[in-house]
């Protein structure tokens, strides 16, 4: 019996990255008042969406040339991404910003390890794959696996101090091709690669988004840690484990630091606000 090639996944949260610049000429031209009143309707709009019931959303200030500030929403499906998408552009700030670059996703954990037991023990009790009995045993165990990881499939964004993003792939070329490695083998490497970032548990809290099909990269890193310096430090070991080091394609880093709501103005004028 040929089992399934494709490992269970359990998903959650839909996620949005916004990577804007500041018209910076522009806002500066505008009399300091005015520049106030904007600010302070901003930063009301986004005090009410990083405590929003149905997800939450974080403000960065962004280090280096590729973007000022980066907006992470979290909600519970495409279509409330996109609501904040709209009520942001309807904020009179808005027109002082450039959006450079966007990423869509889904909080996604892989279950490598369930998925070739889980395979395994249908086939014993005679179950095809594709069939109705196999869809709904794969079903029940997906369900206790929704529940029992709700916590992280629904996360709240870290009330760490740094964010690092990146967009990565699996190789899909003539000679290393992850696609076409055997189940086993790739939950071997899974195994060892999710080992590694285990080790920094204490310090980096990881967020894995899947984006087949959503965006132009195949899944979406988010890393937060209140020490910058541990992302090179995980980042670099990983890319000497197999997977990484044979299979992975890296996108753009970015970089940034948390910035609360309220501090949205103090932003706006230049000066990065103190971390209470």
């Amino acid at each position: 019996m040929n089992l399934p090639p494709v490992p269970m996944t359990v998903d959650g949260a839909a996620v949005l990255h916004q990577m804007l610049s500041i018209r910076w000429p522009e806002w500066r031209a505008l009399p300091e008042s005015r520049r106030a009143e904007i600010a302070a309707e901003a930063s009301a709009v986004l005090s009410e969406m990083e405590t929003a019931a149905d997800g939450q959303s974080g403000l960065f200030s962004m280090v280096g040339h590729k973007a000022d500030v980066m907006l992470v929403h979290f909600r519970s499906a495409i279509d409330r991404l996109n609501e904040a998408e709209l009520k942001l552009a309807s904020l009179a700030l808005w027109d002082y910003l450039e959006l450079k670059t966007s990423y869509v996703s889904i909080v996604e954990l892989g279950l490598y390890e369930s998925s070739a037991k889980t395979y395994a023990k249908l086939a014993g009790e005679g179950l095809e794959p594709g069939t109705p009995a196999w869809d709904a045993a794969i079903e029940e165990v997906m369900a206790g696996h929704r529940r029992a990881m709700a916590p992280r499939l629904f996360p709240e964004i870290p009330d760490r101090k740094y964010a690092c993003f990146y967009p990565m792939d699996r190789k899909r070329g003539e000679s290393k091709n992850w696609y076409q490695v055997p189940m086993a083998e790739r939950q071997r490497m899974m195994s060892e690669h999710g080992a590694i970032g285990r080790r920094y548990a204490d310090v980096v809290r990881q967020i894995i988004s899947g984006s087949i099909g959503l965006d132009d990269w195949e899944w979406g890193v988010d890393l937060f840690a209140d020490d910058p310096g541990v992302f090179k430090k995980l980042i670099y070991e990983m890319r000497f484990d197999e997977v990484s080091a044979v299979y992975a394609l890296f996108g753009t880093f970015f970089v940034g630091v948390r910035v609360k709501a309220a501090g949205l103005s103090e932003l706006l004028s230049g000066k990065l606000p103190v971390r209470e």
